[in-house]
């Protein structure tokens, strides 16, 4: 039974435990990575704005980018008891909001996100157990720790279980 509800926020991340569920709401083009390592109970959850610093002018914050997020969320998954090796990753958004506004051989943000999470967890060696990623609708994400499961909702459409 979930008894804390741990929000989100962009270019923010949370690290969640059997008693938690992590929610991020009103993706878009934005990225949210969740890690879990089920034997642990543990997961985290980053929500990605940019694919790089090259493409801001604040480099600060590693859980703005998904270049830096992955790295740094497996660090603070670690800490809190996960093992490297078992994490999964679920991804859910990387939108092509303004698809209509974009010339055709442009890569918009969302695809751009989606690549540098990919190149990340490559590099990282996380396999990918499931994503809900791309098209030109807005998501939200609820993952309840204990369950080992997100729900994703988009307005207009069917619930997706990952």
């Amino acid at each position: 039974m979930t008894l804390h509800e741990i929000s989100v926020g962009v270019s923010r991340h949370a690290i969640g435990y059997p008693d938690d569920t992590l929610v991020a709401v009103g993706l878009g083009s934005c990225v949210v990575i969740i890690l879990s390592d089920a034997s642990a109970h543990v997961a985290g959850m980053a929500h990605v704005l940019l694919p790089d610093p090259s493409v801001s002018r604040d480099a600060s914050n590693p859980y703005k980018f998904a270049t830096s997020a992955v790295p740094a969320l497996v660090a603070d998954l670690t800490a809190a008891g996960a093992v490297a090796r078992r994490l999964e990753a679920r991804l859910v958004g990387g939108a092509s909001m303004f698809a209509a506004l974009m010339t055709t051989s442009s890569m918009n943000m969302g695809e751009r996100n989606l690549a540098a999470v990919h190149d990340s967890l490559r590099t990282e060696r996380i396999p990918i157990h499931a994503e809900e990623v791309g098209g030109g609708w807005g998501r939200s994400v609820r993952f309840d720790v204990a369950a080992n499961r997100a729900r994703v909702s988009s307005v207009y459409r069917a619930d997706v279980y990952l």
